[in-house]
């Protein structure tokens, strides 16, 4: 009980310190996600476009108002709040004016831009559905705010089950849900966007993949995450195909590994690499049959700033020179602010010494993370967001990493069986 009771107050903390920003979290992208919400809650299309727009623009007012006041410019000026919600309100209807008269109303999300656009959020309903009860009973303002929280202190929580599962003491568990909270996890899990429900979903699937090599759940392990790559499909297809491919190749890996040194893969590594191997396979064929939109569609995509010009010729060949020149961009910039790198060093350090086989699938579940960027290499795109799956490795490896200094300094008892605390892989 004390050690759920530690894990509600860090949550609850941390809820209340989201009061400070209710609104303003937003991106460009949440009015789809939103408008998707309610149309699913039953509004028709008109009113789904106006309760979208109002929110929008009532964010927009609300950064605008903050901004201007700590401006040493124009801290003195009149409240900008209405001439900004004025302008927003108009520039909104300019573009979903003329496609709801022109019979635009087929899909759940309100025609902001080309049909091929919006048909890539009406293929994510997983986290719309979510946001229903939220919207329903709070309005969008507290319900997406409140969703948020929930999604955001559940990663948390999930990241002090997994360690606890890898057998790391009460103490460092908590640090892991605190780190959740702190890095850009928390703070990317509040915005009213997919990438919250992502990081817990597949925080699940870490957990089963703990469960199943640590506490030896060779069946409910590889349902739960059979279950989270089925959520996550819903949620966001490429993401389930990406954990699932990373925990293939994690389980062959591992189980090639225990070859060589005359051991036994077990019965829990060839469950998982089976499981991720299938989810593979079951998302390219579910995607297929619903006519989700294809790999094509989503590099024309990002070629053409969203379809607002024409398709590219060359779309593979433009791409992998985009490829080049971004990560050539982003590992300057991690040069020049080495902090995320040296945090995913240190965690897989300690996810790889201090987790044994289980350590091997957070790594793999993190690499996903790199998988998303790689796949919209634009550096422009809401700063980290697409990457901070990447920082789940530092959450749960840098506590795995303290736990000799901790158990030494304070002479913590072991948890669980001692030959499973730090066990090779």
């Amino acid at each position: 009980m004390r050690t759920r009771t530690w894990v509600l107050v860090l949550a609850a903390l941390f809820a209340v310190l989201q009061l400070a920003n209710v609104t303003g979290r937003d991106t460009p992208d949440t009015k789809n996600y939103l408008s998707y919400a309610l149309s699913l809650a039953g509004g028709d299309e008109r009113g789904v476009a106006e309760a979208t727009i109002d929110y929008v623009c009532a964010s927009r007012a609300d950064v605008a108002r903050r901004a201007q006041g700590v401006d040493v410019v124009r801290f003195h000026r009149a409240d900008p709040g209405d001439a900004v919600t004025e302008r927003c309100r108009a520039a909104e209807w300019r573009q979903v004016e003329p496609r709801l008269a022109a019979g635009r109303t087929g899909g759940h999300t309100v025609p902001y831009l080309a049909e091929r656009y919006m048909a890539i959020f009406e293929a994510r309903p997983g986290y719309p559905v979510f946001l229903v009860p939220f919207v329903l009973a709070l309005g969008p303002v507290w319900g997406l705010w409140a969703a948020g929280v929930v999604i955001a202190c559940a990663g948390g929580a999930l990241v002090a089950l997994v360690l606890r599962t890898l057998s790391a003491p009460v103490p460092l568990a908590l640090v892991g849900q605190a780190l959740y909270y702190v890095l850009p996890c928390g703070t990317t899990a509040m915005r009213p966007m997919t990438e919250g429900l992502l990081m817990a979903l597949t925080l699940v699937a870490v957990w089963g993949c703990a469960l199943t090599l640590r506490a030896g759940r060779t069946r409910s392990g590889p349902a739960l995450v059979a279950g989270a790559l089925l959520a996550l499909f819903t949620v966001k297809h490429s993401q389930a195909m990406f954990l699932g491919l990373c925990l293939a190749v994690a389980g062959a890996l591992v189980a090639l590994r225990r070859r060589r040194r005359g051991r036994s893969p077990g019965r829990g590594v060839l469950s998982l690499a089976a499981v991720g191997a299938a989810g593979v396979v079951v998302t390219l064929v579910l995607a297929r049959l619903l006519g989700y939109p294809s790999e094509g569609d989503s590099l024309q995509d990002l070629l053409t700033d969203h379809f607002a010009r024409p398709d590219r010729e060359r779309p593979w060949a433009e791409f992998r020179q985009l490829q080049g020149n971004f990560w050539v961009e982003w590992l300057r910039r991690q040069a020049w602010e080495p902090l995320f790198a040296a945090a995913l060093c240190a965690g897989a350090w300690g996810a790889l010494r201090r987790g044994g086989a289980a350590g091997v699938f957070v790594v793999a579940a993190a690499f996903t993370g790199f998988l998303t960027q790689a796949a919209h290499p634009d550096i422009s795109i809401w700063g980290g967001r697409l990457i901070v799956l990447a920082w789940l490795l530092p959450v749960v490896g840098v506590p795995l990493l303290l736990e000799p200094v901790v158990r030494e300094r304070v002479a913590l008892p072991a948890q669980g069986p001692p030959q499973r605390v730090g066990a090779p892989g």
